[in-house]
């Protein structure tokens, strides 16, 4: 599988893979990345699909949340990112597999990228995936104008268009970024949850983990993760066990996101 369809941005691509990830990694429950208080898209004039058009047989608009479904940690879910320029770096649209499909492996090993691009008619697609869910449910109160859309085989959601700005400056491992997602994650009482506290006492509970960089990576690994990553002076990695319910709201205020160097996926708990 191709993973990058185009070389013809300067971006650093690992910077980039990794802060959408981070970013949007939330089946759809992310936004716009945020760069402060007035940020919005701009339309850079690309075939960016913002409506859903009524001719095309490979798209419609669905209510995923409406569709009944299992608890949804430990689902594995792919996104593909499609990229082109904005006046102010890059912008992003996200399809997400969830809860359309888990992902199967074949199909998603055997995806073009590139010829994805050209189909799509942009510059660049990156495959972000496989992850998996470590929240149980996610609720979204604004689904208008999710698209679903067919990549060779394998059905996706749209669900977020993303200004990411200058590309140099994000997607650093356990660096936040605001994320305006308008959404909810909630962790059950009783499994295990993993968390991240900053040196300054803020907490991080990882949302997903990645096969991306360790493919061999189970769930069970997770409570030994501590050892293997290279944290910032003064963090810890924890694992915990709920005693009650957990979520993190982020519908009316922005989230903040980031990213292990293997590319688990965390949310700043809100206050």
């Amino acid at each position: 599988m191709s993973n990058i369809s185009s070389l013809s941005l300067p971006i650093r691509l690992g910077a980039i893979a990794i802060v959408f990830a981070g970013t949007l990694s939330a089946c759809g429950t992310s936004g716009e990345a945020i760069n402060d208080s007035t940020s919005t898209p701009i339309d850079t004039g690309a075939p960016l699909t913002t409506e859903s058009p009524t001719d095309s047989p490979t798209e419609q608009i669905i209510d995923p949340w409406t569709t009944p479904g299992e608890n949804m940690r430990g689902l594995r879910y792919c996104e593909i990112l499609f990229l082109n320029r904005s006046e102010t770096g890059l912008v992003a649209e996200v399809y997400n597999t969830y809860p359309l499909n888990q992902c199967p492996d074949e199909t998603w090993q055997a995806l073009d990228m590139a010829a994805i691009a050209l189909a799509e008619g942009v510059p660049l697609a990156i495959a972000n995936g496989p992850r998996f869910w470590l929240m149980d449910k996610v609720a979204k109160p604004d689904r208008s104008e999710i698209v679903t859309k067919d990549f060779g085989g394998i059905s996706m959601n749209r669900y977020a268009r993303v200004e990411v700005g200058n590309p140099e400056t994000v997607g650093r491992p356990y660096s936040p970024q605001a994320v305006d997602r308008r959404s909810s994650f909630a962790f059950n009482a009783g499994p295990t949850v993993y968390m991240l506290i900053a040196a300054d006492g803020t907490e991080y509970i990882m949302q997903s983990w990645s096969q991306q960089r360790d493919a061999t990576l189970t769930e069970d690994e997770l409570a030994n993760l501590g050892t293997r990553l290279q944290l910032p002076e003064g963090w810890q990695f924890v694992s915990r066990v709920l005693s009650e319910d957990l979520v993190v709201d982020t519908t009316q205020t922005l989230a903040y996101v980031f990213q292990d160097e293997l590319m688990n996926s965390y949310s700043r708990l809100t206050q």
